[in-house]
């Protein structure tokens, strides 16, 4: 039986180092970490790639692998050592007393099983009920975390679920035992913002509920801002500051904790008049660490003779219980001076229409079954008369979640796929039925697309350099070899990758680096247009920051058009000119960033303004999570798309959102919206977020509507 007696912390990790061992050397992933968590209380663990946070949790769940081994401290949990515990004792507490969610929910769900009967393992094994309880239990917990039609649901494979809806099971069954401690490992980075608000606000008031300690790793700091209680940032294995979430977002005194928040969009962050601050140089690897502070390399505050000359130890911060910083001039540094000013760049001038797109319509017919093609043909609207036009030198992002059309849009701009119906215009020649083995080199070279994921992108076999050159021979750029060449040399220089590289293989680079390396190789043939599909997802805050403001760079100097697809509003916020909101392959909303950051909204764009977590303090956000899944594209609802989940519907009388697709309808000039609601009740909206000491303007609606 569990002890429910213990009133201590329910994790205690003192001077933990964790190596792993490999013919070579042994590589310290950790060194000397230490966190405490009490009962009922999350702490968050954040840092980029690589700094140890899931090595952490490894050693917590004592599964290292082969490889792996907890070479110095120790780990507590109710005040019972795990490293000296049999492998039958660690049994009985792994999935029964802490349970670990990851990143990837099908990592963790047997594809071939029912969920009911996954579900129901968990008490069967770990308390050994009988089936009928258990069943009890599982249709509880199903309920719990807010899935429809929970009988349904224990009855359905995993594969006929959604992400979000995969990631609820997961959290269920992790629940089943009612754990003291769940450990999260990124559990939301896969799925898309809506979903992502919707999960979190469940795993805080399950949290309160069962009373479940929480270990919750993330490189979005937004996201532990609305989370935990406490946090912990790492650094190349360490813990380099550590405390509650006020003192650490408010009076942080670690400067790579500074260097985080610099190079994340907060609101009021500009790419003109207030860039982003990337964080110089790289991550250090596990076996070149820099002699004292490991951050000292990339430190603004760096001493020599202080800081690389002795082993940097954990410093109490005075005043503030519980937080500590690994800095020795943390007490030296003015922590509240201005940012050195960057240089203030010049906003290129928006030019002519290069792109326009008018009534876009792109249908899949698909077979009813997929098993079985003899049923009939059922038709996707992936794109529903899509209007639009992008003009030189502007940033259009077109945010929204996953299956709303975003990339279906990119695969016709870029010719893999041709129109069902619609125009699009390049330079006043029509492309829309043009598939990309028909376009002449020019039309090809005139839109490139930058891709979200850099690790697929690259010819592992092909250095850095000639992958650059083919490209220039596909484009018929330079008259021979040594033209090419040089070219190559001048767009590695564009990107800033050092010359050296071009004989690199893609294996050899960072992630951020090979992003690069993707960027030269679409502007090779001096792209017009480049289509960037969620360009900085994969990558850490501290490279999104400096990947965001290249590409800005390039656009200034190269007056490109950047459609940039994402569904980061901070990063949308920060970089675009106009916003496009798509939803369930309807333009919903279109505007200048001002208009659709600002009230009245589009209730879609105001949800999913509500939906970004935001890593500051003083903002004010209003709390709106969106019910029920989007529908399928495949079967969608009638009238407005997105009546099955909008909170203003009865705002509108009768059942016309259920009958009518709402016309677009000019609010302000150059403002458009997809919507039923009066102007009266647009005039109602109130700012979603609300920033310290800004005044608030009165919603601009003009009564304009058009068919």
């Amino acid at each position: 039986m569990k002890d429910d007696t213990y009133d201590g912390p329910i994790l205690e990790i003192d001077s933990l180092s964790i190596s792993f061992f490999t013919r070579l050397r042994e590589i310290p992933a950790v060194m000397d970490f230490s966190c405490r968590v009490r009962p009922g209380e999350a702490m968050g663990l954040v840092g980029e790639s690589g700094c140890g946070k899931s090595t952490v949790a490894l050693g917590v769940m004592q599964d290292l692998g082969v490889n792996g081994r907890i070479v110095g401290g120790s780990i507590k949990f109710k005040g019972r050592e795990l490293n000296d515990m049999s492998p039958t004792e660690l049994r009985h507490i792994r999935g029964r007393e802490i349970a670990m969610i990851y990143q990837e929910p099908m990592a963790s769900l047997n594809p071939a099983m029912k969920i009911g009967k996954q579900l129901m393992e968990v008490p069967m094994i770990h308390d050994g009920v009988g089936e009928k309880e258990a069943y009890a239990r599982a249709l509880e917990v199903v309920t719990d975390v807010r899935l429809p039609d929970p009988k349904r649901m224990l009855d359905a494979y995993p594969h006929q679920l959604s992400g979000g809806q995969q990631q609820r099971i997961v959290i269920a069954m992790a629940l089943m035992a009612n754990p003291s401690l769940l450990i999260l490992d990124e559990p939301t980075t896969a799925l898309d913002v809506t979903v992502e608000a919707a999960v979190v606000e469940l795993v805080k008031d399950l949290g309160k509920k069962y009373g479940t300690s929480m270990l919750f790793i993330s490189h979005n700091l937004g996201l532990v801002l609305e989370t935990c209680d406490r946090i912990c940032v790492m650094y190349s294995g360490e813990a380099v500051e550590t405390g509650s979430i006020e003192d650490v977002f408010d009076k942080m005194r670690h400067p790579y904790t500074q260097a985080l928040f610099r190079s994340i969009p907060l609101p009021g962050a500009d790419k003109h008049s207030r860039p982003l601050v990337a964080i110089p140089g790289n991550f250090p690897l596990p076996h070149e660490r820099p002699p004292g502070c490991n951050f000292g390399p990339r430190c603004d505050y760096f001493e020599t003779g202080r800081c690389d000359a002795q082993e940097i130890k954990m410093h109490n911060v005075e005043g503030d219980e519980r937080h500590r910083s690994r800095c020795i001039r943390f007490e030296e540094i003015d922590w509240n001076a201005p940012i050195a000013a960057s240089i203030k760049q010049e906003k290129a001038p928006i030019g002519d229409v290069v792109l326009k797109v008018d009534n876009l319509k792109k249908y899949y017919e698909v077979a009813a079954s997929a098993l079985f093609s003899s049923g009939q043909k059922k038709v996707v609207k992936a794109n529903e008369t899509l209007s639009f036009e992008a003009r030189e030198s502007e940033t259009l992002a077109i945010v929204g979640e996953s299956g709303c059309g975003k990339s279906t849009l990119a695969k016709v701009l870029m010719g893999l796929e041709t129109a069902t119906d619609g125009h699009v215009v390049l330079d006043n020649r029509s492309i829309e039925a043009v598939p990309i083995e028909e376009r002449g080199t020019k039309t090809i070279s005139s839109i490139q697309m930058v891709f979200q994921n850099p690790f697929d992108t690259l010819n592992p076999s092909m250095t850095v350099g000639r992958q650059i050159i083919r490209a220039l021979e596909v484009f018929k750029i330079g008259k021979n070899d040594a033209e090419r060449r040089q070219r190559m040399l001048d767009l590695l220089d564009l990107v800033k990758l050092p010359r050296a590289f071009a004989d690199r293989m893609p294996r050899q680079l960072s992630g951020g680096q090979k992003q690069r390396v993707g960027i030269a190789r679409a502007f090779a043939g001096g792209a017009r247009i480049v289509v960037a599909d969620e360009p900085v997802s994969a990558l850490d805050v501290s490279v999104q920051a400096a990947v965001t403001d290249l590409l800005m760079e390039i656009q200034r100097n190269e007056k490109t058009t950047l459609l940039f697809i994402s569904h980061d509003l901070s990063i949308v916020r920060y970089l675009s000119d106009r916003v496009m909101v798509m939803y369930l392959g309807h333009v919903v909303e279109i505007g200048s960033t001002d208009q659709i950051f600002s009230p009245p909204y589009h209730p879609y764009t105001e949800a999913l303004l509500s939906a970004v977590p935001i890593a500051d303090t003083s903002v004010k956000k209003r709390h709106i999570v969106l019910e029920g899944d989007i529908p399928s594209a495949m079967n969608p609802p009638p009238g407005c798309p997105f009546q099955t989940r909008c909170r203003w519907k009865s705002e509108v009388p009768g059942n016309l959102c259920e009958t009518e697709v709402p016309p677009m309808k000019t609010l302000a000039t150059g403002h458009q919206s997809k919507c039923h609601l009066s102007d009266e009740v647009l005039a109602r909206m109130e700012p979603v977020i609300e920033m310290p000491g800004a005044e608030l303007a009165a919603p601009a609606v003009e009564n304009k509507a058009e068919a």
